[in-house]
């Protein structure tokens, strides 16, 4: 007999999902914060839950084998100082669709000047404003994983020109041209949106620093749905203040929520939302957590398994 424990701040959601499946060999355990499961995660082989809580009960849970994550950053769990005698599985696959209908959003409300529109509104001012039509847009995508991929496939449905960059170059097909990331210049330098879907590793901290920067439009908005620590935020705030670049909106920070000192509220080219462009909807990691545990009772591979090394 399994025995699962779901750690997760939606733990009786995923727990009514899961009973519901009928899974076989499956004993289920429900907790919502980490404090109240570490006694039942001693005894459990399979945990499916949010990072954070999972991360404050894996010394105690002795039997471990697989752990399904309800988020797709899993960075908390990869720390090198972190046991890694387990299986870690992401949530992967599923937030492209929602990713994109918050890039493509923002981009629109901005090319559309609907926050202007909305201020001459309120001061019943009748002002038509000029915009650009989406086909001479053009569109940067660093990081080209599935949800990168998904955004590029949106992003041309509505015309937009859309390269990407990726640590090798290697092509994707989603994009009209792939950039390596030893041609940041290159990339850059003619892109009106720049969007970041990286993942949380060394590799990528502090990727977006005063010398790239530099190398963007003056006019480009830098659009960040991948990790906080990707941009150094100190470097930003002095970008977007001194017109080095045109504007940001940001969903993801280093530390959250965002310190309510922080320069970036105040600045008016800047859109901050609080880290739900795409959210974990129980009914999507559910049906991950059921492809993979049937392939669990096979002995089969399973499905988004993470490198603790790479992070993703």
């Amino acid at each position: 007999m399994n025995r699962l424990l779901i750690l997760a701040a939606d733990a009786e959601k995923y727990t009514n999902l899961i009973k519901a499946a009928e899974l076989p060999q499956l004993e289920v355990m429900t907790a919502s914060d980490a404090g109240s499961s570490i006694t039942m995660a001693a005894g459990c082989n399979i945990v499916l839950g949010d990072p954070p809580m999972i991360s404050e009960v894996l010394a105690s849970a002795g039997r471990l084998e697989w752990v399904q994550s309800t988020w797709a950053g899993v960075d908390q769990l990869c720390q090198p100082d972190m046991r890694r005698d387990y299986l870690l599985t992401g949530a992967k696959e599923i937030f492209g669709p929602t990713i994109s209908e918050y890039v493509i959003t923002y981009l629109f409300a901005l090319e559309r000047r609907l926050f202007n529109m909305r201020d001459n509104q309120l001061e019943r001012k009748w002002r038509p404003l000029t915009y650009r039509p989406a086909r001479i847009i053009k569109l940067g995508i660093i990081g080209l994983g599935s949800i990168g991929r998904k955004l590029a496939s949106t992003a041309r449905h509505f015309g937009i020109q859309v390269v990407g960059l990726n640590r090798s170059g290697r092509s994707c097909d989603e994009v009209e041209k792939v950039y390596g990331a030893d041609n940041l210049a290159g990339f850059l330098g003619s892109l009106d949106y720049v969007v970041l879907t990286l993942p949380a590793t060394a590799q990528t901290r502090n990727f977006i620093n005063a010398d790239v920067l530099k190398l963007m439009k003056p006019t480009a908005v830098l659009i960040n749905v991948g990790r906080g620590n990707s941009i150094n935020e100190a470097d930003l705030v002095c970008a977007l203040s001194d017109g080095v670049i045109g504007g940001a909106v940001l969903d993801v920070f280093e530390n959250e929520p965002l310190d309510r000192e922080s320069p970036l509220w105040q600045l008016s080219n800047v859109y901050i939302t609080p880290h739900t462009a795409a959210v974990s909807f129980p009914e999507d990691i559910t049906g991950i957590f059921i492809e993979n545990y049937q392939r669990f009772l096979r002995k089969e591979p399973l499905q988004h398994v993470v490198d603790f090394e790479l992070g993703y």
